[in-house]
């Protein structure tokens, strides 16, 4: 009886609403036996409105006074269904889809409408959230292992580069006086800073990457790409998820996402992520595990309807990360052409010193200064779409903040050579973008907008050396260098800062010239200023009036101090022809001519004769002209085929040098005159029946220096007469020639505890080929190729309890992600590793 009061209460209510909201449309999604669909999505052809349905099957969709409409229903493994609606229905309606074994339509929003990817001329990946989950991609760095274009290098979260087709960030350490080339947007906000893609994802709906340049569609410029990630809304209709997943090393990840309506015009969503793990790396000397995982992250939405035609959304976020992590292992030792005595080898011989193993993989260290890596990420935004005509305007103001608080081991040793070397940084940004995305006329849609970034950057650094450094440093063979307690204490106070501020207008027109032809054009102007200081001085070690042995500590730390300001305007912008002979193929080619705006150096410069090159300090912009052509095919029912040939020029390409002197933190920016990328790439998808799908994609890149003359030194060649190397025609560093991935699924019909749902067993595989792992190519800095294999297998439902086992490179193969010269080039270089075998169970259960 209670069931019988309870639905026919329900159905009263909808009803009700449904007559009384002159703008909303109602109704249930079944299957053809009458069960109802949970996930669908129902969406408005041509516009970004859309919603999914509930565990009933039911949806309420506003329509913002558009009529009349086309009202899409889609499910995957189900034919799509369309309505087309003059009015508003004065009751709900029944929508029924049938099986169809067809590939999911997969829908995008990065060019601000709801549309079919397939569609748009534009190189594209799509993964959702309940895909990353499955494959357990929990952060951007497992993403690369489902979209191969993409390289994430990171030896600790501030040392990040985010990278499509090897263009975005200089390899190596990162120096926070340029921008990164790949745009990190989240739910329409773009993240200034690399350290943002090493978050966990909280509640995420959908991850877009879009290869090459996006500088007429999105706020920043970019010149390698965009992620364009979508977290999932409030909505009205109330609902929650919760998630636990435990694993070897003490994995332990939870989840929880909670939403509903607060009022007739206010609904609330409420998520959290907490993620730790024990290390996978063992500190001999503190008989500790290193390299942790413990990171907690919340994140708060209100959504707001005053009207049918305009929505406010409120989002607040804030992550914490306190690893004890980013230890690198010594992974080889390269002779120099230094003198006898200044070889790694022999100097730790004269200090009675030996590694704790000469075998990386065995994943010991014995360090003497702990490891930090703690990070505060958060902000806070406001974004209001309202109808304007047949468009939407959108207003997106957001406020984000970067707190970075490390302790590095650089020298990679037990040894007291830097006993200190800690340079925390605040980083803040205000953004404003307003953006019109809509219809202007019967056959021209167009997206067009301002945008405004206002960032501070501020680092207070130490860097201090110990009772080694005299041997490390040691660069004649005076007994002076010996004089006890010189170095001990003796190091670098850094205060940095950095003021960027940069404007731009966009735009981008879709003309559609005939039912197959569109043209595609999209212009920009952009305004950038940055003014840096950097100042640093030394203190501590010996103090002496000695001129000789001042003069010593001066070759190791030397005060420095400078002050840049500069700025740039630029016009850019890009041309699309798009042909779609059939309605299994569309065809595009494009060329875009892209920059990447002015940077500064405030990580140190190298001196010469003792005084810092000022020449440096400012780094030109670069300069990018770029070619593509390619095709979205739908070959056969339940296919599809992509492919893309791209190639990228740049001139003035801005690179990062690591410098064998210890005084230049990170290294520093210079340009390399010019580089070019090219290559290809295929995506595929299979649906081979109603059990068993496959995917896959592969990229071939070839990047090269055109000229670069004035490069620095490989590892190898440190000490020989030249300060740099001719190295044009050789490869870029982190490009891999190869790389692809591969995964399938087979799903069954199945009943768990009563519960009806699927049994699923899946697995994927990510391949690379070797890459150089420096500048300038070095032999003994290439990185091997690898391929990892990750697997599940479990039982999900739409609604109840699911579960799953799952393993991560399931062969336990050992492998380098990156390799790196230690501070001071004295021959020695770390490798970050690629984490051992891990594996696990994830319980989630759904409202």
């Amino acid at each position: 009886m209670k069931t019988i009061i309870k639905n026919t209460f329900a159905t009263l209510l909808l009803l009700s609403l449904s007559s009384t909201l002159a703008q909303t449309i109602t109704g249930r999604v079944n299957t053809i036996d009458n069960n109802p669909l949970e996930s669908a999505n129902a969406v408005i052809n041509g516009t970004t409105i859309s919603t999914t349905t509930d565990k009933n099957g039911d949806f309420t969709i506003d329509t913002q006074g558009k009529l009349p409409i086309t009202l899409s229903i889609q499910y995957t493994g189900y034919k799509t269904e369309k309505i087309y609606l003059t009015a508003i229905p004065s009751t709900p309606l029944t929508i029924i889809l049938k099986e169809d074994n067809q590939l999911a339509e997969v829908v995008i929003s990065s060019r601000r409408k709801i549309e079919k990817a397939q569609n748009v001329p534009i190189p594209i990946s799509v993964v959702s959230g309940k895909q990353a989950e499955q494959a357990g991609a929990f952060n951007v760095n497992r993403i690369k292992e489902l979209i191969p274009s993409v390289q994430l290098y990171s030896s600790n979260p501030r040392n990040t580069g985010i990278n499509i087709r090897s263009l975005g960030s200089p390899f190596g350490l990162t120096n926070d006086g340029i921008d990164p080339g790949v745009g990190f947007y989240v739910d329409g906000v773009y993240y200034a800073r690399p350290a943002a893609t090493t978050l966990d994802f909280v509640d995420i709906s959908q991850i877009e990457v879009l290869r090459g340049p996006q500088g007429t569609l999105f706020g920043k410029n970019t010149t390698a790409g965009a992620f364009n990630i979508t977290t999932r809304k409030p909505s009205f209709i109330p609902g929650a998820n919760f998630e636990v997943s435990y694993g070897n090393y003490t994995f332990l990840q939870a989840k929880a996402s909670v939403t509903g309506g607060l009022t007739k015009k206010i609904a609330g969503r409420i998520s959290f992520s907490g993620t730790q793990r024990d290390g996978l790396i063992d500190n001999v000397a503190t008989g500790k595990s290193t390299n942790t995982l413990n990171n907690l992250g919340i994140k708060g939405q209100l959504l707001y309807t005053p009207t049918a035609n305009t929505n406010v959304l409120f989002s607040a976020d804030i992550t914490t990360q306190r690893p004890d992590g980013y230890a690198q292992v010594i992974a080889g030792v390269a002779p120099t052409q230094r003198a006898a005595y200044r070889q790694f080898n022999q100097i730790i011989a004269d200090l009675n010193y030996q590694l704790p193993s000469t075998n990386p993989f065995d994943r010991k260290i014995d360090h003497d200064t702990p490891w930090r890596s703690g990070q505060d990420l958060g902000g806070a935004s406001l974004n209001i779409d309202t109808k304007i005509g047949e468009g939407t305007l959108t207003s997106t103001t957001a406020w984000r903040f970067w707190n970075w608080d490390p302790s590095n081991d650089r020298d990679f040793t037990g040894l007291q050579v830097l006993a200190k070397s800690q340079n925390p940084t605040r980083q803040t940004q205000f953004t404003q973008e307003i953006r019109y995305a809509g219809q202007i006329a019967s056959n021209i849609s167009a997206v067009g907008g301002i945008f405004f970034i206002d960032q501070n950057s501020h680092t207070t650094g130490t860097e201090e050396s110990g009772n080694a450094q005299w041997r490390f440093s040691q660069s004649t063979t005076t007994s002076k260098w010996a004089t006890p307690g010189l170095f001990e204490g003796y190091g670098i106070n850094t205060d940095a800062s950095i003021h960027a501020v940069s404007a731009a207008i966009f735009g981008q027109i879709d003309w559609t010239i005939s039912e197959k032809l569109h043209l595609l054009p999209g212009v920009r102007y952009n305004y950038d200023k940055k003014d840096a200081t950097y100042n640093r001085s030394t203190y501590g070690g010996l103090q002496t009036n000695d001129p000789e042995l001042i003069a010593i500590k001066k070759l190791v730390y030397s005060d420095q101090n400078f002050a840049k300001n500069t700025d740039a305007t630029d016009f850019s912008g890009n041309l699309t022809l798009s042909y779609k002979p059939t309605d299994r193929v569309n065809t595009y080619a494009t060329y875009a001519k892209s920059y990447k705006p002015v940077g500064v150096n405030v990580a140190g410069l190298p001196t010469v004769n003792g005084q810092p090159a000022l020449d440096l300090a400012v780094i030109k912009p670069e300069r990018v002209n770029h070619y593509e052509i390619g095709a979205k095919t739908t070959p056969f029912n339940n296919t599809i085929f992509n492919i893309t040939f791209f190639n990228t020029d740049i001139t003035d390409y801005q690179t990062n040098v690591q410098a064998a002197e210890l005084g230049v933190n990170r290294g520093y920016l210079a340009n390399a005159d010019k580089v070019r990328v090219r290559g290809a790439e295929v995506d595929f998808s299979v649906t081979i029946n109603s059990h068993f799908s496959i995917n896959g994609a592969a990229t071939y890149t070839d990047g090269k220096y055109i000229k670069f003359i004035n490069a620095p030194l490989p590892l190898e060649e440190t000490g020989s007469s030249i300060s740099f190397k001719d190295v044009s025609g050789t490869s870029l560093p982190g490009v891999s020639k190869w790389a692809g991935s591969l995964g399938g699924e087979y799903t069954k019909d199945a009943k768990l505890f009563g519960n009806l749902g699927k049994f699923f067993v899946g697995l994927d595989a990510y391949s690379r080929t070797e890459f150089s792992s420096s500048p300038s190519a070095s032999k003994y800095l290439i990185v091997p190729g690898y391929a990892i294999f990750n697997g599940r297998l479990g039982f999900r439902v739409a609604e109840g309890l699911s579960a799953h086992i799952w393993g991560r490179n399931l062969f336990n193969k050992d492998y380098f992600e990156q390799l790196l010269p230690a501070g001071g080039n004295a021959g020695h270089y770390a490798g970050v590793l690629g984490d051992q075998r891990t594996y696990g169970i994830t319980l989630k259960y759904t409202l």
